[in-house]
């Protein structure tokens, strides 16, 4: 039987589906991925993701990143679009790509999006900014399964204090958690003592809330080992390394311990720090935060065999029940967290949740959801600092811990408190900053220096927090100036403001000793509030600034710490220089000056500068002078104001 003769209607149908072949979003034959190397050493290793047969690139078209390689396409870690890559050549291009190790193994697939999609009224997966999430409905390609070798030890190692001087812990993440020990030693060829280690992890039914109890956010989080290396001597330099034979050793780290009887305090304070990633995802990457470490990995290196430890006053990785983010927040710090003990004090984006157990009717618009469900679990579990503070989450999850606790490092007392559990009259925190305070030796430790999250004064626009620094100032402020805390410093403004000696908003008279607030929550974060307002102009801060604000800026960094028995330094370094934008000095309680090697009053070195400008002998001596003239301006005060900025 002879064939039909096709018609132009079955010619045009034949090419248009043909066509359709070609072009269609769904077709995935034409578009493929490579990935070089298939297998990574450890976190922080980039893999090269190559792509071919994308000839004509919608703006949209995105690269999705998956870990574990089973998750659906909706639940990516993270998102490229295709047109940042800058070296297209035919419809292939590729982007290098570091990757943090979560324990299972990662993927990467290939969407078309199309403008046509993207109907912003219809959205309902938004990221932070409000922008829609990218849509996963033509897939075009997959790739292999990418992993990470085994054998290398453990990851995201980071010390601590405990509560004895002669000890260090360390802590680390395995996959299994099965025994992994610490070996240390006063030679990097003689590790020769052993600490074991305690293990514990959390479960996807411990979260309180979305995303962190959803499988969009959730991930395994991996094995918690938390080991103490006991019996060390003071201020000695010590070398570690963790593991195991049968999962393998890390390189071999090193810290100088702690020394009690040290006649100096250096120490790297701020807040709201939060992590950088490579990629886009749900969330905002705070990629100041790689500067800030940067900055302090220099100082650090700087001291030689002198102790230091860092303190993050809330706000940390900035998670929000995005867990694979708490993995990227601890190897971003790992090469500083490994060197000096790392502490830490809660924030709201570490803790609150619609139906935390403490959320009394003042607070109601204070408490949300900033802790994206996880309800202080993570932060509970991998970190653990000094005492034994913890409070019941009222679930089964476990109860929150590292709430508030002190210690001493040389010549300061340091006091972390948390605002966003029950800090009033009556309760066990409340209890415990009143005795501690009121038991400081101040011939030990001649500083006290209070750390919370949110903070008690600031002239930044945050008018929601206003009830809660009322209370702080009614039940807080006597305890500061009745005990004569040195400084107060908070976090949750994501800005740098020092204000002068405080009681009730109004700076202190000669010889009140009263505290110095200053808010250091610009250590990453880059969401910041405008100043507080003029009353005529809503939309302008106040300018110039308040006379209690000495000085404050939006610049990110980090605070320094420098304390001896004569005086405590403060100084705000900024990330975009590593320069010092800022400083107070604090002289010990006395108002006792150490110079050229004798102790003397304060009053007789300002006596003896000033005649030696007057008899003119050496310039050098003016110019010191000039310097010391500066500071008997402040003294009334007992503070050194060195610069001042108005925004």
């Amino acid at each position: 039987m002879p064939h039909p003769i096709p018609t132009p209607t079955h010619l045009f149908l034949f090419f248009f589906f043909f066509f359709l072949t070609l072009v269609s979003p769904s077709s995935s034959s034409a578009v493929s991925i490579s990935l070089s190397p298939k297998i990574l050493t450890k976190s922080g290793d980039s893999v090269r993701v190559q792509w071919t047969g994308v000839y004509s690139p919608s703006d949209l078209d995105w690269l999705g990143i998956y870990s574990p390689s089973d998750s659906s396409d909706d639940n990516f870690i993270g998102y490229i679009f295709l047109s940042s890559c800058n070296n297209w050549q035919s419809g292939s291009c590729s982007i290098n790509l570091p990757l943090v190790n979560l324990r299972s193994p990662y993927q990467f697939r290939i969407f078309r999006w199309t403008h046509n999609e993207l109907d912003r009224s219809g959205v309902s997966r938004l990221d932070e900014d409000h922008n829609p999430l990218p849509g996963t409905k033509h897939l075009l390609a997959t790739s292999e399964l990418l992993g990470f070798e085994s054998g290398h030890g453990p990851e995201q190692i980071h010390l601590a204090f405990t509560d004895k001087d002669d000890e260090m812990r360390v802590m680390f993440i395995t996959v299994d958690g099965k025994e992994n020990l610490v070996k240390y030693g006063e030679r990097e060829d003689g590790l020769d003592e052993v600490a074991q280690t305690e293990v514990r992890t959390y479960e996807q039914s411990d979260m309180c809330d979305s995303p962190a109890n959803e499988s969009v956010g959730w991930r395994d989080p991996g094995c918690i080992h938390d080991g103490v290396m006991r019996n060390l001597k003071q201020g000695k330099r010590y070398y570690y390394k963790v593991g195991s034979d049968d999962g393998g050793w890390t390189s071999t780290h090193t810290f100088v311990s702690r020394n009690r009887d040290s006649d100096e305090t250096i120490a790297f304070l701020f807040g709201d720090m939060g992590t950088s990633v490579p990629y886009s995802t749900f969330l905002r990457s705070y990629d100041e935060s790689k500067s800030t470490l940067k900055w302090i990995t220099r100082d650090l290196e700087a001291l030689g065999d002198k102790p230091a430890f860092i303190s993050h006053i809330g706000d940390i990785s900035y998670a929000r029940g995005y867990s694979w983010l708490w993995d990227t927040f601890f190897t971003q710090i790992e090469p500083v967290a490994s060197k000096v003990p790392y502490h830490v004090c809660i924030g709201n984006h570490e803790y609150d949740w619609p139906l935390q157990p403490w959320k009394p009717d003042w607070a109601q618009s204070i408490y949300r959801k900033d802790g994206g469900g996880e309800c202080g679990v993570p932060y509970s579990l991998k970190f653990n600092m000094p005492g034994n503070s913890s409070l019941p989450t009222g679930t089964h999850a476990p109860a929150t811990r590292n709430l508030y606790y002190s210690f001493d490092v040389g010549v300061v007392h340091f006091v972390y408190m948390s605002t966003e559990t029950d800090f009033l009259p009556g309760s066990n925190q409340y209890d415990f900053i009143k005795h501690d305070l009121e038991s400081v030796d101040r011939k030990k430790t001649p500083f006290v220096v209070v750390q919370g999250h949110r903070p008690m004064y600031t002239t930044s626009n945050e008018l929601k927090d206003a009830p809660l620094r009322e209370r702080l100032l009614e039940h807080y402020e006597p305890f500061f100036v009745n005990n004569k805390v040195t400084l107060a410093l908070w976090g949750h403004v994501h800005r740098y403001e020092r204000f002068c000696p405080l009681k009730n908003f109004t700076c202190g008279e000669d010889g009140e000793n009263l505290p110095v607030h200053v808010v250091i929550g610009m250590g990453g974060q880059n969401w910041q509030p405008s100043w507080e307002p003029r009353p005529d102009h809503l939309k302008d801060p106040i300018f110039p600034q308040p006379d209690r604000s000495l000085y404050r800026g939006g610049e990110f960094g980090y605070t320094r710490l420098l304390a001896t028995r004569e005086k405590l330094t403060l100084s705000y370094i900024g990330n975009h220089d590593g320069n010092v934008h800022d400083m107070v000095e604090i002289p010990a309680p006395g108002q006792v000056l150490r110079v050229g090697g004798k102790t003397e009053s304060k009053l007789f070195v300002y006596v003896k500068v000033g005649s030696i400008l007057v008899l003119g002998v050496f310039i050098g001596y003016a110019v010191g002078f000039k310097i010391h003239a500066r500071r008997e301006a402040a003294s009334r005060k007992s503070w050194i104001p060195v610069n001042r900025e108005e925004l």
